[in-house]
């Protein structure tokens, strides 16, 4: 029997659910049955795995000639041209929400905290992968510094870019948000993050596919739920596009 890997039969899933996501999911039945699914998946997935085993990490031989952008490549807008013409030097990013001690972060801020070097492969929806070099503070310093309330169970990452469904943003739960390798990236492959790749900062959030990975984050909201947030989806390519919210790998 052939191997089949569990990279592979989450991608054939994803692609499955998105080449049906029209036709199940124009019913509000259909739209339930595909979130119940997503949830036992999630369920699963936390079930069989160490909430802090690491994904793979390798050695800089391995990694991609060409690490490929993909998504938007510049968000090109008067205040992302004007933040980037100063070399992000007037950039904040700001955390806010359910915090006791809402932040105001400068690149400086988040350069002079603990760092992360990591070597992952990234993994698109679409079928192509690459392995890069990403450098950034834990998330989880910068949500000590900013202090979660109890009631905070999601972290919603507010982004530079807008798509024709509008403005780009992306969510995870606080299991993944305190997870060992899940940084705030300002580096890759040991030089400052291009804007094709999300500059000044994305999200690496390593055990999930490249859809997750938020770039050009200007906000960070520690929130109770998802529910009034965009289309209450989670996320972008979830509210428009039918993507699973959980995209663990």
């Amino acid at each position: 029997m052939s191997l089949i890997t569990r990279r592979g039969l989450l991608l054939t899933g994803a692609g499955g659910l998105l080449a049906g996501c029209d036709a199940v999911g124009s019913s509000e039945a259909g739209r339930d049955w595909l979130f119940k699914a997503e949830a036992v998946h999630r369920s699963l997935q936390r079930a069989i795995m160490d909430r802090n085993a690491l994904a793979r990490e390798f050695s800089a031989a391995d990694m991609s000639p060409r690490f490929r952008s993909n998504g938007t490549r510049n968000p090109d807008t008067p205040e992302y041209r004007a933040l980037a013409m100063n070399r992000f030097a007037d950039w904040r990013l700001v955390v806010d929400g359910l915090v006791a001690r809402p932040l105001r972060l400068s690149l400086a801020d988040l350069r002079a905290m603990p760092q992360r070097a990591q070597i992952t492969r990234h993994d698109c929806v679409e079928g192509w992968s690459a392995i890069g070099k990403w450098q950034g503070p834990r998330l989880s310093t910068v949500l000590d510094a900013a202090g979660m309330r109890d009631s905070a169970r999601y972290l919603v990452f507010h982004c530079a870019d807008s798509l024709r469904g509008g403005a780009y943003y992306e969510s995870i739960d606080l299991i993944d948000a305190l997870h060992p390798q899940t940084i705030l990236a300002w580096a890759m492959n040991d030089r400052i993050l291009p804007v094709a790749n999300g500059a000044p900062v994305r999200l690496r959030a390593e055990r999930h596919l490249g859809y997750k990975q938020a770039k050009y984050i200007m906000r960070i909201e520690a929130a109770a739920s998802l529910g009034a947030i965009g289309r209450g989806k989670g996320g972008y390519w979830e509210d428009v596009a039918g993507y699973e919210w959980y995209a663990g790998i």
